[in-house]
C-alpha cells in the first residue's frame, strides 16, 4: 500500500474511476515503471514504484477490498477533518488571541 498518497493518486485516477479506468491506468504505468522496461540506473527507483502501482491496482481491483479501502480513507479524512474543526472551533491557531495569553509569566 502507498503510505503518503491515497491509492487512486498512485494510479492517477479519481475515486470513481471504473474497473476498465483502473486497468487501463494500471497498465499504462506498469508498462513505463516495470524494472525490465527501464535503464540499469533507474532499476531500483522503478522497482519501488512497480510494487506501489501494483498493490493500487491489487486493492483497487477487487470489489471487496476497494469497498473495504473506501471505508477506511473516507474514516481516515473524515477524523482529520474534524479533528481539525475542533482545533478550529477551539480557537488553536487562530490569531484571535486575548491579551493574557501574549504575556510571558
Amino acid at each position: 500500500m502507498a503510505s503518503a498518497a491515497s491509492l487512486y493518486e498512485v494510479l492517477g485516477i479519481a475515486a470513481s474511476a471504473s474497473r476498465h479506468e483502473i486497468k487501463a491506468a494500471y497498465r499504462k504505468l506498469a508498462r513505463s515503471c516495470h524494472p525490465d522496461a527501464v535503464s540499469m540506473n533507474q532499476k531500483e527507483m522503478s522497482a519501488n514504484e512497480f510494487i506501489k502501482i501494483h498493490a493500487a491496482y491489487s486493492t483497487l481491483s477487487d470489489p471487496n477490498k476497494r469497498a473495504n479501502y473506501d471505508t477506511d480513507l473516507f474514516r481516515h479524512r473524515l477524523s482529520f477533518k474534524s479533528s481539525s474543526m475542533v482545533a478550529a472551533a477551539s480557537g488553536f491557531g487562530s490569531r484571535n488571541r486575548n491579551w493574557e495569553t501574549d504575556q510571558c509569566w
